[in-house]
């Protein structure tokens, strides 16, 4: 059984002479703790012996405060991010508007999210704010002045009033957006290489464009729109749509395999194998997975429920394995990047959750997300009405009613083929 030092006979010291815990040293009979924290305190104060900010105050503290002192003195020993803190705490008064004056880096993301979530800056939309940044830099790209001023409406009066409107910009609102512009921008400089103005956009410009292109393209839909919209083009000029229902599917006897497997593999941590049973058996988006927090999961001794839609799901063994390991042991738990997180998918920035594509990604080694996903839905509709998966799910009626279709479309070409066959018999 675990004992003291006296107790167990041991006569190594290991007895911190800074804080007097018994505990691993660093150096100088000193703990990792305190090592860590007279680092921070050399970083973090202010040149002339000046009284550190309400902010820098706030940072040191949580810094110090790191239940696994190693990591946090790993991190801050870093050459970039050592010189970043310093370079902070050079500063008066450290806001948001003065963290955007510093060169753009991982390091000062992550800085700024330690100050959000510890109450030294207020919350504000991040993604919201990077893509107001990164918008700026793309009107650069743009080869005409004119078209310049036309995708500078298009940011504002489409992509920045909708981001206004949310309560918060998702990270797929930030990537279609960007995806959009990014575009939309090509085609006004491949129609500025031609000597064309946008008003003066033919269908057959547009069916070349397309047709020399890569398929994301098509994307240019959105930008398109909107200037149909705005009656800056002809509306009846059209890209050629994108079909639906040509996107992979899982099969049904892959699913069930790959739900044994999910549910008793040690290869994969609790967390990926929480969320690769989201997809397998209920067909949720991994961008909606991502979201969950602790508000919508019960764990009891006797019960693993989860809310997806308006209706609690009870998880059955072995279902419920992981999701109950991840409730004893929460990621990211041991760091100052979230103090008080109720993410169950928490991510490496502080008080953010994983992000969708690295979910994503990691889940990839054993199957792909969308494939999967699609092929959950396409077996569920076979099994209950449409407006009842809708709800469970937290999809809308519309879109399991697609699927709905789809896998009934595919039984009566099943019954139909069925019958030819024996009539030929």
């Amino acid at each position: 059984m675990p004992s003291c030092r006296r107790c167990s006979g041991v006569r190594l010291n290991v007895d911190c002479i800074g804080c007097g815990n018994e505990d691993e040293l660093h150096s100088g009979n000193r703990c990792w703790s305190c090592i860590l924290a007279a680092t921070v305190d050399r970083l973090l104060s202010p040149l002339d012996n000046q009284t550190p900010s309400p902010a820098l105050q706030a940072i040191a503290t949580a810094l110090k405060s790191m239940k696994r002192a190693n990591s946090g003195l790993t991190w801050i020993q870093q050459p970039h991010v050592t010189a970043f803190l310093q370079q902070l705490s050079a500063a008066p008064v450290i806001t948001h508007a003065r963290l955007d004056e510093l060169p753009a880096s991982r390091t000062r993301e992550y800085v700024r999210g330690l100050l959000v979530e510890h109450n030294a800056l207020p919350r504000r939309d991040e993604l919201s704010a990077r893509f107001g940044e990164w918008s700026d830099q793309a009107l650069e790209r743009i080869t005409s002045q004119k078209n310049r001023d036309i995708i500078r409406r298009y940011i504002r009066w489409h992509h920045q009033r909708r981001m206004n409107q949310m309560g918060e910009v998702t990270q797929g609102t930030f990537l279609r957006a960007k995806q959009s512009v990014t575009v939309a921008i090509e085609l006004l400089n491949w129609l500025t290489e031609r000597d064309t103005e946008l008003a003066e956009l033919t269908q057959a410009h547009l069916d070349r464009w397309q047709a020399e292109g890569p398929t994301t393209r098509g994307i240019a839909s959105r930008f398109l729109d909107w200037a149909t919209r705005t009656s800056l083009i002809d509306p009846s000029v059209k890209l050629q749509p994108h079909r639906r229902g040509t996107s992979p599917r899982l099969d049904a006897t892959a699913q069930t395999e790959l739900v044994a497997t999910v549910s008793h593999t040690t290869d994969m941590n609790p967390r990926d194998r929480a969320a690769a049973i989201l997809i397998l058996v209920f067909g949720q988006q991994v961008t909606n997975i991502v979201r969950l927090t602790w508000d919508n999961v019960t764990v009891t001794e006797d019960l693993v429920s989860i809310t997806l839609g308006t209706v609690e799901i009870a998880l059955t063994s072995p279902l419920d394995e992981p999701w109950r390991e991840l409730a004893a042991t929460p990621t990211h738990h041991q760091t100052a990047a979230h103090p008080n997180s109720n993410w169950v998918f928490r991510g490496g920035s502080p008080g953010q959750h994983i992000q969708a594509s690295t979910l994503t990604q990691r889940l990839s080694t054993a199957f792909g997300s969308r494939a999967a996903r699609l092929g959950t839905l396409h077996e569920l509709t076979k099994l209950a009405p449409v407006a009842i998966i809708a709800e469970a799910l937290g999809y809308s009626p519309a879109t399991i009613e697609r699927h709905a279709i789809d896998s009934s479309a595919n039984y009566a070409e099943y019954i139909a083929s069925t019958a030819t066959v024996k009539s030929g018999a």
